[in-house]
Order: C-alpha cells, then structure tokens, then sequence
C-alpha cells in the first residue's frame, strides 16, 4: 500500500527555488517512506504550483487502488484558492504535515534568500484555512520528520487508512442469518456499505457444507498433520484415539469454509448455532485458525463485529500483539480487585495467546451436534482495547474501552474454551456503566496490537462517532459527551 506525497508552491518563486523545494521535500518524503513507524510506502509527487496540476493528481490518487492516503506539505506559500478542486476531489484521508526541511535556525546564515524558500510556518496556515473552510476531514501534525513522535503519530494514522481502504474493498460472508430475537447483531447493511464500503452477504449453510464435503482426504491428512507439529493435541484426539474422526471432521471444515471464502474473495464470514445445516460441529478450531491467518469473525451472524476484527488486523500490520473476536461473559465483582472475563463458545482467535494452544473437545451443551474441537489457551498479559460497533438506526457509533489483561488469579480446569481476563480503566463499575450507557455490544474486538489512537483516526476517516472509555472517564462527563456527539452527528448529516 502507498501514500501520497504531496508539496506546496507556487511558480512565482521561480526555477532555481522550485528546484530547492523538489530535493528538500523529496528527502522529507525519503524520510517518511524508511522510518520503521510508517507501514506504507510513502511515494514523493512533483511539487503542485497550479490548481490544474493539483486537481489531476488529486483525482489520480483517488483512483489509484493502493494508494490509501496523502499526505500534503506546504514548503513555501501555496495560494490556497489554488487548492479547492483538488481537495474537493479527493476521496482519501488527508495527513497535514506541518514541518520544514531544517531543524534548527542557521541564525548565522539567515538571509532574504532562506527566508524565501523555506516558508512552511507562513505557507501552511494559508492550507489550514482553506481546508477549514471547505470543511476538509484531516489530521495534523506538526513538527519535523526525524522526531519520533512525529513519525509515530504518522504511523497511527496510516495504520487507520489501511483500516479503511480494508473495509472499502471487505467482502463479507453470512452463514445464515444471525442468532433469533437478538438485537444488537441486526444492523443497516445498506448502511454499511454506504458509510465503510463493506459488501455484507448470505450464503446458505448448504453452501458452506458442500465445500466442506468436498475437501479431500489426502488435504485432511496434511492439516492433521500440521495440528500435531502446531498445537498440544489432546491424546484422544491423536491419531488412533477415540475421537480421532472428529479432529479430521475439524479440518474438513477448516478446509472447506477457507476454500469458499478465497474463492469468493471474501474478508471475513459470520456462522450462527442456530443454522448449522448439514454440519456436523459448530465450527470452532477452524475459525480460530482463519482469524489467526487474518479473516475476520463474529458469532450469532453478527457481522459489525467481524468487519471490525478484520478492520484490526489490517491496521495492526507488523505490529506485535494479537486481535480476536471476543465477548464479555462474566465478572468478578471482588470489591477492589474488579475484572472481567471474556471468552465465546469456541471463537477466540490464538494470535492473543499467551502460550502454545491445546487443542481439545469437549461437550457444547447448545447447537444440537457433535462434539466440536477448539483451541484452549488464555491470552497473554498486556495493555489492549476492546471496540464495538453499534447500529443506533440514524448512524453507527463505535464504542471502545482501554483494558490491561491479566494473567488468571486462579486455574480454570473446567472452562474448556480460549479466554481473557482483563480489567477495564479506569474500573470496571464505571467502564460497565459507560458501556451500557453508549448502548455498546456485547459481542467486540480485543486488540493488542492497536489502540485508541488508531481508533480515533478511523473514525475520523469513517464519519463515525466513536465513545471512548479510558483511565480519565467519569460516567458524568462520558454521557455529557454522548449528547455532544449525537448533537453534532445529527446536525451534520445530510437532508
């Protein structure tokens, strides 16, 4: 994925300057495109001078299907009018890099000349207003490339524009509908595709179990196979032991259900208990492994909260730390040792794991079929964050708290599923309240890998409310910001 690199000027200063400009703005770009915060490939562009030259390049990165966002400098002055078309034109994120080519002043050497060329101070607030005044989304930053908190402010914000471009193009696959009489999982899919772009799907069980009755058994002797070298397999699992078939019967799944979502390019994919079809398990192992190979899931059909967990794992490229689809269960309500435990039935992906998973079968006492197998494992210890979308009728709201998971005060012998622990900020009595207040999902994405400062970009980028819960939130100040927001959300949508 590239962005734009995008220099200010204008033809009044004249060749010899214009010159200057290209090779410091190129070294600005350079800088950008190998530091080690940036995960995209930042790609310098001839510096802009005309409202022409601007609108063609506008329009070109906006068509150009790598190229996830800009980011524009204004070195010298840039009359702004000049900007207007090509603004308008442009549908990506928009990065202001407010800095010049210099770090310190050569106060000995400053002249009419340097004065001159390097005008970013004076050349961006012209770029700043017009931007306001067309009402441009955007993030700014300033300050000079070589810092590193400049640079990672850059990555957050392209890790989120890779967010976005993932769900422009997210193709989504139902299994049947979502879980019967539930709420939250139902949501405006026309909506959907209209606000983040994402193509959401039903495909009938039948589909799905035909693919799977289609794998091979030479296929289902390999990935048994690489069960065996990858995870602790339970002995009766084993080959030779007595539930055996129904670690094969697993992979026959894993196989089929990655064999339709590649063939039909699809992103991410939902399954419901209630609609299994000709299954014989509900889908477990093999769904934990297609998130851990970046598919995004949710459970019950409900198919926000599997575009959200595709949506991290597009943003946390390279990044150390896991992101799975996740539920908040139960809690411990200790007084001052408060946490939650989250886990599913089956769904949670082991790249949040904190050690080598074991691969198991046990009983599900819903669903109505087999034994299914499933990866058991808790999550590795750490700061992360757990995001919800919700449909709220006249527009989405994505609800998120800042947690730090905890090792298990104690074993869980009997919990035979992959689970987290974690404690919410600032507590979990006032994240519950907020959460419940914001009318937030029970089903979410727990990532960590990314954080509130990505979100905050993304929803930027997506026209979308965010509510945030974090170490700072009173429950009086969170609903006092939750009217603001709404006001605002509703004001500024179109008639």
């Amino acid at each position: 994925m590239r962005l734009w690199f995008l220099t200010g000027s204008q033809e009044l200063y004249g060749p010899d300057t214009l010159r200057q400009v290209a090779e410091q703005s190129q070294e600005i770009a350079a800088a950008l495109d190998t530091s080690a915060d940036v995960p995209a490939q930042v790609e310098w562009q001839p510096v802009l001078t005309s409202s022409e030259a601007i609108l063609r390049c506008c329009r070109a990165a906006a068509s150009t299907d790598d190229v996830v966002g800009v980011i524009a400098w204004m070195h010298t002055f840039s009359p702004a009018k000049m900007w207007i078309a090509g603004l308008d034109a442009l549908d990506l994120p928009l990065l202001h890099l407010h800095t010049q080519s210099n770090v310190a002043l050569p106060w000995a050497d400053i002249d009419m000349d340097f004065m001159n060329l390097n005008q970013a101070a004076h050349g961006d607030r012209e770029f700043g207003y017009v931007q306001t005044r067309l009402g441009v989304p955007r993030k700014t930053v300033a300050g000079h490339v070589s810092d590193p908190r400049v640079t990672a402010r850059i990555g957050t914000w392209t890790r989120a524009a890779l967010g976005r471009a993932e769900m422009r193009s997210l193709r989504l696959a139902r299994f049947g509908d979502n879980m019967r009489d539930v709420a939250v999982t139902e949501g405006d899919k026309v909506e959907a595709q209209l606000r983040f772009g994402v193509s959401v799907n039903t495909y009938g069980v039948t589909d799905l179990a035909d693919a799977v009755d289609a794998a091979s058994d030479s296929d289902v002797d390999k990935l048994v196979t690489e069960y065996d070298q990858v995870y602790r397999l339970d002995p009766v699992l084993r080959p030779g032991g007595e539930r055996h078939e129904s670690l094969r019967y697993a992979g026959r799944i894993e196989l089929g259900l990655r064999s339709f979502l590649t063939a039909g390019g699809f992103g991410a994919f939902t399954s419901n208990f209630e609609d299994l079809g000709r299954l014989r398990q509900l889908p477990g192992l093999a769904v934990q492994r297609l998130m851990a190979d970046g598919f995004g899931f949710g459970g019950e059909g409900d198919w926000k909260t599997a575009v959200l967990v595709r949506t991290l794992k597009a943003m946390s490229v390279g990044l150390p730390g896991g992101t799975s689809f996740m539920e908040d269960y139960t809690y411990d309500l200790t007084p001052g040792h408060e946490r939650t435990l989250g886990a599913h039935m089956l769904e949670i992906c082991p790249s949040i794991a904190g050690d080598t998973p074991r691969a198991e079968i046990h009983p599900l006492s819903i669903g109505g079929r087999e034994d299914p197998v499933r990866l058991v494992f808790d999550a590795a210890p750490g700061p992360a964050v757990v995001v919800g979308l919700a449909d709220l009728g006249e527009r989405f709201r994505l609800v998120a708290n800042e947690v730090d998971v905890v090792p298990a005060d104690h074993p869980l012998p009997k919990l035979p599923v992959a689970r987290a622990i974690w404690v919410p900020r600032p507590d979990l009595l006032t994240a519950a309240e907020a959460w419940l207040t914001a009318g937030g999902p029970h089903h979410t994405a727990l990532s960590q890998a990314v954080g509130a400062a990505e979100l905050h970009d993304l929803a930027e980028m997506t026209g979308t409310e965010l509510a945030l819960v974090d170490g700072t939130t009173t429950v009086r100040r969170f609903v006092q910001e939750l009217r603001w927001t709404a006001a605002y959300h509703r004001l500024n949508r179109a008639l």
